[in-house]
């Protein structure tokens, strides 16, 4: 276990926590038990994290990220952990916006667009949506519980796609972070 936690990070661990919790509002959690929690989603596959932020604002996502770059340490971004690829785990810090970043912060019904947050559910942003005659086509199984920011890491589908298209077809920008970001 060392030696995987050692060829993630350039540092100790003890010290990226450390930084994480100084820059970070939300959870900042390295404990076996959160951990624990952490190492599986919905597919087969087991990774033990290093640690997971549960950031409570976008900035604390920033912060998290950036704090990872400078530590030599992945990030895994995580939703509702409903992937059945592995996508949601990994060995480096777990970024989990499904608990506080859940906004829908506008829908132009005459652009018949969207603007949500990474955590906001499927089934919570087709209900919105429905209030104007609209919803967001991408129907995969898991829709009351996966999140719009795991369907755009996962590019994700469901039955219809081939009428309605892939989560990719569906969206018209993003704001991604990017760890070499100016502050």
């Amino acid at each position: 276990m060392a030696d995987a936690q050692n060829s993630t990070s350039r540092t100790a661990p003890a010290d990226l926590r450390r930084d994480l919790e100084r820059r970070i509002r939300g959870t900042v959690a390295f404990d076996p038990g959160t951990l624990a929690l952490y190492t599986s989603d919905a597919s087969n596959y087991r990774r033990v994290p290093l640690g997971v932020v549960i950031p409570e604002t976008v900035d604390d996502c920033a912060a998290a990220v950036r704090t990872c770059a400078e530590h030599g340490v992945p990030v895994v971004p995580r939703g509702g952990g409903t992937s059945i690829a592995g996508n949601a785990i990994g060995t480096g810090v777990v970024i989990d916006t499904s608990r506080h970043l859940r906004a829908i912060e506008h829908i132009d019904p005459v652009a018949r667009t969207a603007t949500v947050q990474p955590g906001v559910i499927l089934d919570d942003l087709r209900e919105a949506a429905s209030a104007h005659g609209l919803t967001f086509a991408p129907d995969p199984s898991t829709h009351s519980r996966c999140t719009v920011g795991g369907m755009v890491g996962n590019n994700a589908c469901g039955s219809h796609s081939v009428a309605w298209g892939t989560t990719a077809d569906n969206i018209v920008a993003l704001d991604v972070l990017l760890a070499d970001a100016p502050a």
